[in-house]
């Protein structure tokens, strides 16, 4: 018998992301919580213990950050989950007010496309159009001035302690998944330009925290997977970061710039380790085995971390021993821990995460496959996937070719062939999981949100006798009327996805589109889908259901009036429980 209140309790219970703080004021800080039941964005003074809600929106509120100062927490309001809208911002001191105004009056709605904040009300804004890419420097009194324009997709990437150098990620070579590097002055004068050439990628992930200092943090991959260099725009000098670390590698600065506070995932779990610069000492930092879901060096040196295991919900810890910060309430009930699961596949051995429940087997089996398509399934906790176990579902997440943590050439593997290449892999672990017992075949589900909402409609109907039960949410169905609706920045990603757009490769997009295989459809489908997506746009979803309305297949659609997904918490239950519903139904199990 499912415990309902179980499963629920687990998207109800509060949670929080790591706290950011203000760079010149580290007592001040912010941080994402839902803990009204809609996540919204929230101030922490460390030094009273205050806390206080700074945004209050129907659908919530997702993207915020705070200035060097600490005076100023700036915020994305959109409509209604849309990503179209402008930058607000609101005092943290209550006293000065609790309003919310315009943080930059003068820019017109876009979506965001990067933003830095310096201490001497400089504000450097990405925005994204119709009309293409452009970065503006907004400085306090004075009107915006456009620092970069480009059609093709940029961002800006940092901004320097003295605020001199600014760097925007571009690609004006036309290849949005692989972007280079500018550093300009704030006059846009061009200090240098990195870039790695064709499939290789470089991105900015920080200037030195230094005043004076010029040295750039960049990720690359010249070794075919993810790493650091130190990069310095003004005299021309690189230094790459080489560790004898087997898998990828990201980093951030310490606060004096003479040490990097290193992140190292391998094979779906983190790592975090000190790398002095002076030395090359590389210092392993004790965290428990799991998934970190952010870190950063306070002003004294300690490590405070994001951490959670599929087994055990998140907790906000610090090096010191204290678990940063609580939030009020009951705590999300544990779920079971996963196996690690590889399975030889056309590509190469794919990586394959596994949950099981009690029970028998084989057992329903649900295929949960993960967004992006540059993400990963790791071993962090999943609400959805301990859900899908309390009601007696094994639940498998594969990291098919496309996916990120695996090196360049597994991720870049699905260009030009999209989709396809996916559910090879897929479908490889798929067979698997029968093979092995693990999984009944009549009882087989397959589901994912965005990118993998995408791969469940494209998987029910080039592979129909595979799959039982098809879910998808917000997915991307019918993929060139998806073009023709979706915001510039990802049309970008698309033409490098596809290598070029629609009308440049009809066939490519015809051959990875699902509503190309609508009639070869066998297996109910459920298809979930915002209102206001700019993703997954709803116009591309109606085609594909009117095209199984018009072949009488058996489906329902969830619709809902929000974004790429809900920020709601009582949503995201409704949502899940129409999903599990769904699948049950058609199962024979409810």
């Amino acid at each position: 018998m499912v415990d309902d209140e179980r499963w629920k309790a687990r998207f109800r219970a509060a949670r929080m992301s790591l706290p950011r703080w203000a760079r010149d004021a580290p007592s001040h800080s912010i941080y994402r919580s839902n803990v009204t039941g809609t996540w919204e964005i929230y101030t922490w003074d460390r030094d009273t213990g205050v806390q206080r809600q700074v945004t209050e929106r129907p659908n919530g509120t997702w993207m915020g950050t705070i200035d060097p100062s600490g005076e100023w927490v700036w915020w994305f309001a959109d409509t209604d989950g849309d990503e179209f809208g402008v930058w607000k911002r609101v005092p943290f001191d209550e006293e000065e007010g609790t309003e919310s105004v315009p943080a930059v009056p003068e820019l017109e709605p876009s979506y965001p496309s990067g933003l830095c904040l310096g201490r001497t009300g400089l504000a450097v804004v990405g925005r994204t159009t119709d009309e293409g890419n452009t970065i503006h420097l907004c400085q306090a009194g004075a009107s915006p001035e456009v620092l970069y324009h480009h059609a093709e997709d940029a961002h800006v990437a940092a901004l320097s302690r003295g605020e001199s150098l600014i760097a925007i990620g571009h690609s004006e070579h036309g290849d949005s998944r692989h972007m280079a590097l500018r550093v300009v002055r704030p006059d846009g004068a061009t200090v240098r330009d990195l870039w790695d050439g064709p499939g290789k990628g470089v991105y900015g992930a920080g200037f030195a925290p230094v005043e004076g200092d010029s040295r750039l943090l960049v990720n690359h991959e010249r070794r075919g997977r993810d790493e650091m260099l130190i990069w310095d725009p003004v005299i021309g000098t690189e230094q790459e970061i080489v560790l004898d670390l087997p898998g990828e590698i990201g980093a951030g600065w310490y606060p004096d710039g003479t040490a990097l506070l290193i992140s190292h995932s391998h094979e779906a779990r983190d790592e975090l380790y000190r790398y002095d610069l002076s030395d090359e000492t590389l210092t392993k930092i004790a965290t428990p085995r799991g998934v970190l879901g952010g870190a950063d060096v306070r002003p004294d040196g300690t490590v405070e971390f994001s951490w959670s295991s599929a087994a055990e919900p998140p907790v906000i810890r610090s090096t010191s021993g204290a678990v940063v910060l609580t939030p009020p309430g009951p705590v999300a009930p544990p779920s079971v821990p996963v196996e690690d699961v590889w399975v030889d596949g056309p590509g190469g051995r794919i990586h394959a995460l596994v949950s099981k429940p009690g029970g028998d087997r084989p057992h329903p089996t649900v295929f949960d496959v993960h967004g992006g398509p540059t993400a990963q399934d790791d071993d962090s906790f999943v609400a959805s996937v301990a859900a899908w176990v309390d009601h007696g579902f094994a639940v498998v997440r594969v990291n098919y070719r496309g996916s990120t943590g695996y090196g360049s050439e597994w991720r870049d593997a699905i260009e030009g062939r999209v989709g396809l290449t996916e559910l090879e892999d897929i479908k490889a672990v798929r067979d698997w999981a029968v093979s092995s017992g693990l999984a009944d075949p009549a009882r087989l589900v397959l589901t994912g949100g965005s990118w993998g909402g995408f791969l469940t409609l494209l998987g029910v109907g080039t592979q129909p006798g595979d799959w039982s039960v098809g879910v998808a949410a917000v997915p991307v169905a019918d993929y060139v009327a998806a073009y023709e609706d979706e915001m510039e920045g990802l049309q970008a990603f698309d033409r490098s996805l596809f290598g070029g757009s629609p009308d440049e490769v009809p066939e490519r997009y015809r051959e990875s589109s699902p509503i190309t295989y609508v009639s070869q459809v066998k297996a109910p489908v459920m298809v979930l889908a915002g209102e206001n997506d700019p993703r997954c746009p709803i116009r591309q979803i109606d085609n594909y259901l009117a095209r199984l309305d018009e072949l009488g297949l058996p489906h329902e659609v969830y619709r809902y009036d929000a974004g790429h997904g809900s920020l709601v918490v009582e949503e995201r239950i409704t949502q899940m429980a129409a999903e599990i519903g769904f699948a049950r139904k058609h199962l024979g199990m409810s």
